[in-house]
């Protein structure tokens, strides 16, 4: 199995793609640059989606829906808004099919065009703020906390399954405050739920900043950031969380009565994560043999191998190991495939990430014992039969934390600091270049001229950023502290 996965060595970006359709995550549609998601991939993506749903019922949010379709007219209240989709957009013009007059099938109806185009949804905020109007009168009817699962299509030219497609599925969270400190406060806290989200559940550690005025979301004051590093070296933008100001509260009029009768505009929120994180999941932890999932997000956290395959008593001994782990809250399947082999068995199963496998074979079974392998480092062990479910759930702990471990071994391995620009480019252009942490004078200027000349970017300015007198890197002006720059996708 593992012949058909690309190295990373050879061609990162082949074995990415690779993964994800030799793991049965994903497949191109008929659709340009929109992807088809499988089962075993949604399986995760639901996962993914289950925890972050109740992290956000925890912290008081409520779901709720919103049209797909926004009027044109409402894009065009908020002018950093729509100047930052603009390009991007999906238009439906007419709302009404008919057949060719040559009879070579259908066309549009001429007579059926919209009064007003509509946009299909590339971010709620301008439909959402508009409902909010006849939501929010009164200080009693904030804070708003409201989240909707949904699509969204942004028309992207250069596509890769997961992390950039025209449509993907996401999360928007748009909240409404009655102060300017409560908003921002939301905006931090849904930082750190993403944060913990990432790294508890995903294994993947992550860096929290705020992004520069350039990489701000269109319309807001503030976008808040959690920055994750690849294996090929690359930033990945994991998740956002937007402190808009006033700026959609006046765009829409939406105002409320203090408690001393007298109106003001609401503060508001915004912030979301998508499938993208998918494609963070493949990228942080998995290898040349296929996918590697960390136990908390897999959809099957233990397989069952029969050696060489099911029978009587190797059936009665998988039950026992099966009713066990199923009482600890633990997923596991039996592979009862009479048409494949163990040894194919195993490329797969090792091909889909499954973190742990059990061989269960009837010379084992003479010992009393069953053969357990861990995915994440390949290593195998004989555990007696009647303690095994009790190994496997210390060992899907294990498996978890050496996943994290990891990568933040391998983030600050890939994190370094320099101050002067030659040394920034020979960084940089390394073939796993990782994140460079850099003074910055604060300008734009400087920060497109280094993004003209090396294709970096400023991630985040980190949250932890302590105070330091120093050069900016290009520019040699004055510096109070240091920012993290990389490539990212």
């Amino acid at each position: 199995m593992s012949k058909v996965i690309t190295s990373r060595s050879e061609d990162y970006s082949k074995w990415y793609i690779d993964i994800v359709k030799q793991a049965n995550l994903a497949d191109n549609s008929a659709v340009r640059g929109c992807m088809v998601i499988k089962p075993y991939g949604f399986a995760i993506w639901e996962n993914m989606k289950s925890q972050l749903d109740q992290m956000f019922k925890d912290t008081g949010h409520v779901n709720a829906y919103f049209p797909l379709f926004i009027p044109k007219s409402f894009l065009s209240r908020e002018a950093e808004h729509v100047e930052g989709f603009a390009k991007e957009c999906a238009v439906v013009t007419h709302h009404r099919l008919m057949n060719a007059p040559d009879g070579s099938g259908v066309v549009v109806d001429p007579s059926a065009r919209l009064e007003e185009e509509l946009i299909v949804r590339p971010t709620s905020e301008t439909i959402i703020w508009h409902t909010y109007k006849d939501w929010i009168k009164s200080y009693r009817d904030l804070p708003l906390l409201v989240n909707q699962w949904a699509n969204v299509v942004r028309w992207e030219l250069r596509t890769r399954l997961f992390l950039r497609t025209a449509e993907f599925l996401w999360q928007e969270g748009h909240t409404a405050h009655a102060t300017r400190e409560e908003a921002i406060e939301e905006a931090k806290q849904m930082q750190r739920v993403y944060a913990q989200f990432a790294e508890e559940y995903m294994a993947m550690p992550v860096i929290q900043g705020a992004k520069t005025a350039n990489e701000r979301f269109a319309g807001a004051e503030d976008t808040l950031t959690i920055e994750a590093l690849m294996q090929d070296g690359k930033a990945l933008q994991a998740g956002t969380s937007h402190f808009l100001g006033q700026n959609f509260a006046k765009a829409f009029d939406v105002k409320y009565l203090n408690e001393n009768n007298k109106e003001e505009y609401v503060w508001a929120t915004s912030w979301g994560v998508s499938t993208r994180l998918m494609g963070g999941l493949i990228m942080t932890h998995s290898d040349d043999q296929g996918l590697v999932i960390p136990p908390k997000l897999a959809p099957t956290q233990v397989v069952i191998v029969p050696i060489p395959k099911p029978g009587a008593e190797i059936d009665e001994a998988a039950d026992k190991v099966m009713k066990a782990l199923k009482a600890n809250g633990i997923t596991v399947q039996y592979d009862t495939d009479k048409k494949k082999r163990p040894g194919f068995k195993f490329a797969e199963h090792e091909m889909r990430g499954i973190p742990v496998r059990v061989g269960i074979g009837k010379r084992d079974l003479e010992k009393g014992v069953v053969e357990i392998a861990r995915r994440d480092t390949g290593e195998k062990v004989q555990v007696p039969l009647d303690g095994s479910a009790d190994y496997i759930a210390k060992l899907l702990d294990d498996i978890q934390k050496n996943l994290f471990d990891k990568a933040v071994k391998f983030r600050e391995e890939k994190t370094t600091s320099v101050d002067n620009f030659d040394d920034f480019k020979d960084v940089i252009s390394q073939d796993i270049p990782g994140f460079i942490s850099a003074h910055w004078d604060g300008t734009s200027e400087t920060e497109l001229k280094i993004k003209e000349l090396t294709k970096a970017t400023i991630r985040c300015i980190p949250n932890d950023a302590e105070e330091e007198a120093g050069s900016c890197v290009f520019s040699g002006k004055p510096s109070s502290k240091r920012v993290l720059f990389a490539k990212a996708y």
